[in-house]
């Protein structure tokens, strides 16, 4: 004959064991996926969030636009105002302060969500790194790259530019512009960790810029000319596809070693 503690060892467990209200693991973990959002709806959700942070702080957006207007509007003051002397000289000075207002932007970039630890969660999520750093990039180049293309025209007006160089300039900032924030956000992420990387991120990414300076101005000289633009615009929509392909795998491993 058993004795009682030995039976209620044996015992099967009661109901009320039975009975508790966890789910099974299999219901648990499908619970856990569903809360993990797509990889599609990541990245609409990164690029709504930035838009908005941006627009709450708008008058940091200003300054690179401002500084592009200013840039291009000194320049008839510093050297003269023959229309055929700015006509010549507009596409270049259009676009390197273009370029010049492009690098100013970048330290908007990854720096705040760096400084508080949102850019180390992004960087842990289960979702593709590269796939989000593309919609930051996406967002930045929306509210810096965007209204510098819409000012274009009315500066180049001020420049005497005629009606066909106006729109192959517009033409080369929204093919140029995207790749400058690419370029750049590499540059950002080697040198997001250094507490003085502005110098640095001159040196690292002005290299890169000067081949869409140079067909862009090039595209537009040729427009006023009478030529032909078909083949920088195609060298400047290559640099994009490549920015776009390449860029965004750089620089989340860049990001990668500057949180480590």
């Amino acid at each position: 004959m058993k004795r009682p503690l030995e039976a209620a060892a044996e015992a099967p467990p009661s109901d009320m064991t039975q009975g508790t209200d966890s789910p099974p693991p299999v219901l648990a973990n499908q619970l856990t996926a569903d809360c993990i959002p797509s990889t599609p709806g990541a990245f609409v959700a990164l690029i709504k969030r930035d838009l908005m942070l941006s627009y709450r702080h708008r008058n940091e957006l200003l300054n690179p636009l401002l500084f592009f207007v200013i840039v291009v509007t000194l320049f008839p003051l510093g050297t003269s105002p023959e229309k055929q002397l700015l006509q010549t000289m507009a596409p270049g000075v259009i676009w390197v302060a273009a370029l010049l207002a492009a690098m100013l932007s970048l330290d908007t970039l990854f720096k705040s969500d760096y400084e508080d630890g949102t850019l180390e969660q992004i960087m842990l999520s289960p979702h593709s790194n590269a796939v989000l750093v593309l919609a930051k990039i996406i967002s930045h180049w929306l509210v810096t790259g965007v209204p510098i293309i819409l000012m274009a025209p009315l500066l180049g007006m001020l420049m005497f530019l005629p009606g066909e160089a106006i729109v192959t300039l517009m033409l080369t900032l929204l093919l140029g512009t995207p790749i400058l924030s690419l370029v750049g956000a590499i540059g950002m992420g080697l040198t997001l960790g250094l507490n003085r990387g502005g110098m640095l991120l001159s040196l690292l990414v002005l290299p890169l810029y000067i081949p869409v300076l140079i067909f862009s101005a090039s595209a537009v000289d040729a427009s006023m000319a009478g030529m032909e633009i078909k083949g920088q615009l195609y060298f400047l929509a290559a640099l994009l596809v490549l920015s776009i392909t390449l860029a965004p795998m750089a620089t989340a491993s860049a990001l990668k070693i500057s949180i480590e």
